[in-house]
Parts: C-alpha cells; structure tokens; sequence
C-alpha cells in the first residue's frame, strides 16, 4: 500500500539557527516583530509499505541514517495512506 509520509526536522532547543535569525531580522526590517522564529526542513515523500507502522519506521530510518543529525536535530514523522 502506498503511504504519504511528512517528516519535519529542526533544531534542538538551545541550538544556535543563524537562518531563523536572519529572517528575523529582516522581517524586523520590514515591520514585521516576531517573538521568536525558528527553521525546520520538511521532507513529503510517498513509500510503498505493508502498513502505515512500516512506512513510520522506514522514514524513522531515513532519518536516523541521513536526513537528521541526532546531536543537534530533533524530527517528526506522519503518515497518511
């Protein structure tokens, strides 16, 4: 069965995002305050799985393997049929 799979990665709490910084800052620039700001990838593909359980625990593998770097990253993955 083909499965829709959403997975977000982002920084870790205390992690320094220089990107969301300067986002931040020209957002400020252009009038726009914001409390705080942070980026996050978001990576959709579709995997052909047995079930939705399997297609969890092979983006959780993508994830462990290349996409995110477990030091510094935290990630969430959802999967719709």
């Amino acid at each position: 069965m083909k499965y829709d799979v959403t997975i977000t990665i982002a920084l870790k709490e205390g992690m320094l995002d220089p990107e969301a910084r300067a986002i931040r800052h020209a957002l400020a620039n252009l009038g726009f305050e914001t409390e705080a700001l942070r980026t996050a990838r978001l990576f959709r593909l579709t995997l052909d799985a047995p079930s939705a359980e399997d297609a969890a625990a092979e983006a959780e593998k993508m994830c462990e393997r290349l996409l995110a770097n477990p030091v510094i990253h935290h990630y969430t993955v959802e999967v719709a049929e």
